[in-house]
């Protein structure tokens, strides 16, 4: 079955990039000329995504403005002859129908995705994370969404870490199925060292089956006293079983401080906007 819809849960607090993210929302800040949650957008409308649900929250409705049409600053682009700027402007967001909807309560990535179990109905959806962009050629939504439709089971984009970022994140069991894929039976959240299955950890992006829901609405709440989504997909790699998607391109993490710095240099030096600037400013300082 191909996969359509896709949910950004983009309802978090931002506590770890504050002060920045006090009155601005941390998928509001910028790499290079964009916010990071554009990039996430793009991605998934790349990948064939046609409808979009992202989850907010209180104090979050610049993001819905972001993605609304500005006929007054493309009118006002427009009579200084800036048509390409107004046309850029008036292209966000195109190419897929966004909708918005608010979690009242941060109670997990799990009860977020909960949220919008009246948006995706009886189908599959791919999940990307709001922290995590993903910069490539093939945009990584895309590549899940590709092993769902071969396998027929949920999908989660898998990335090597080292020891010590595995028990920070999630740890899968799994064996070879294909030239990049995996069969997942088995994942543990931030694992002792003495309960690490791999060094392979889902980063940023899955695709689910309808039937999480259920799921999610069976499981206690875990870290943090909050529903989280790995235990329940945790349970569907025990009964279902999972596939891993070794993803090609670069991810971001804008939820610290060194992984927004991060995106910003290495985008910028491939931005054609200031790449040679910023190239040279680079070289100057001699680091």
């Amino acid at each position: 079955m191909k996969v359509t819809k896709a949910v950004i849960p983009a309802a978090g607090l931002g506590t770890r990039v504050l002060p920045a993210s006090k009155a601005v929302p941390k998928e509001m800040l910028n790499i290079v000329d964009k916010p990071a949650i554009q990039y996430i957008v793009d991605e998934a409308v790349a990948a064939g995504i046609t409808d979009i649900l992202i989850i907010t929250n209180r104090g979050k409705g610049v993001i819905e403005d972001h993605f609304d049409h500005a006929f007054e600053l493309e009118q006002v682009l427009r009579g200084k002859g800036r048509d390409g700027v107004a046309d850029l402007v008036g292209s966000i967001g195109g190419g897929a129908n966004i909708y918005f909807i608010r979690q009242r309560e941060t109670k997990g990535l799990g009860h977020a995705v909960l949220c919008a179990q009246s948006f995706v109905g009886d189908e599959p959806f791919a999940v990307l994370y709001g922290d995590d962009v993903i910069v490539g050629e093939d945009p990584a939504c895309g590549q899940l969404c590709r092993a769902y439709e071969q396998y027929g089971k949920g999908v989660v984009g898998i990335k090597e870490v080292s020891v010590e970022a595995i028990q920070k994140y999630s740890s899968m069991k799994l064996s070879p199925l294909g030239d990049h894929t995996f069969t997942i039976t088995d994942m543990i959240e931030k694992p002792a060292e003495d309960q690490i299955f791999s060094l392979y950890s889902v980063l940023g992006r899955c695709v689910l089956p309808p039937s999480i829901f259920d799921v999610l609405k069976r499981t206690p709440l875990g870290a943090g006293n909050e529903l989280q989504l790995t235990d329940a997909m945790k349970t569907l790699s025990q009964t279902e079983t999972m596939v891993g998607v070794d993803y090609t391109g670069v991810r971001y993490d804008m939820g610290n401080k060194f992984g927004i710095l991060q995106a910003n240099i290495e985008v910028g030096l491939n931005h054609p906007e200031v790449s040679d600037e910023l190239k040279a400013y680079l070289k100057q300082l001699k680091i």
